[in-house]
């Protein structure tokens, strides 16, 4: 009897063991329960993915128990991944669509919860030695839309060194990116993209693109500027004063395609989840927008 029961304990015991260890972090004894060694999962946008990885390395230091895990591949598949309750949070460029928002409530009981942590003006990048200075929204859309009528640097009165095709070569975001979606809406007034862009993958390679290719524009988040290219001034409409992409212009809103950065949690934040969130609204993690070439949120306008 003594060696049966020992059995049945045993064996009870490594089932708590492997149950236990299925528990999400959105569980009782997982990030959403606040309790320590809590692991954050954060998938999503990818102009986003460098500030989430710099307040993640620094979150580290102030809560050494917990470790938040960070992903991009862009704005939609975060959201797709919270839909299905698999993370934490969705980083996103863009605003959650109202089918989106339903899904979500569909799939997992829980409303989606928006939280503004920062701002972005959406940069358009062209390779440095070119002459364009300036561009307004109606030419980027003639650009870049389908049936628009821009397709050559001549046809701008420009002519690029090192660029003899006279070719416009379009560089563009993949259709999951949030960046991509918010372009097409406030820009190409949500009009279809023109067939021939170079689609890339992350709002880095977009601006390396650039970089290297004399007859090339693009556009990406101005906290992704480097060396061989430089940032167009955009005007809201022909005859507007044009204004360079900045933290100014985007807190004042003279920058026509500034956009909001936000995150996303499935309901109010809790525990763990909503420790570290209000930390990235703290003045440390607001100094880690700013420092990774984003628009930090007003001290005064910051929401806990």
């Amino acid at each position: 009897m003594k060696t049966k029961l020992t059995f049945i304990t045993t064996v009870a015991a490594a089932a708590a063991l492997v149950l236990g260890g299925c528990k999400k972090s959105g569980d009782s004894g997982g990030a959403g329960g606040g309790q320590q060694g809590a692991t954050i999962q954060v998938k999503g946008s990818d102009t986003m993915v460098n500030l989430a990885q710099a307040w993640a390395e620094e979150y580290k230091k102030v809560e050494p128990t917990a470790s938040v895990e960070v992903a991009g591949g862009g704005s939609g598949v975060g959201i797709a991944a919270l839909i299905k309750g698999t993370i934490d949070i969705a980083n996103a460029s863009r605003n959650m669509k109202a089918s989106e928002i339903e899904q979500t409530k569909k799939n997992t009981g829980k409303d989606a919860k928006e939280i503004i942590v920062g701002f972005d003006a959406l940069a358009v990048y062209v390779h440095k030695d070119n002459p364009l200075n300036e561009i307004t929204v109606e030419q980027l859309g003639e650009l870049y839309k389908e049936g628009g009528a821009i397709t050559k640097w001549s046809q701008l009165g420009l002519k690029i060194p090192g660029c003899d095709s006279d070719e416009i070569v379009r560089v563009s975001r993949q259709s999951s990116s949030g960046t991509y979606e918010f372009f097409r809406e406030h820009v190409l007034g949500n009009k279809d993209f023109k067939l021939g862009s170079r689609d890339m993958n992350g709002s880095k390679e977009v601006v390396e693109l650039v970089s290297t290719t004399p007859c090339a524009i693009g556009y990406s988040g101005m906290g992704y500027n480097m060396p061989g290219v430089k940032m167009l001034k955009v005007a809201a409409k022909t005859g507007a004063t044009s204004y360079p992409p900045s933290v100014e212009n985007t807190l004042n809103k003279n920058y026509p395609i500034a956009r909001s950065l936000q995150v996303y949690t499935l309901g109010e934040p809790q525990g763990a989840i909503k420790k570290y969130i209000d930390w990235t609204l703290s003045d440390a993690g607001q100094k880690i927008v700013e420092s990774s070439g984003y628009v930090p949120i007003p001290a005064a306008a910051r929401t806990k």
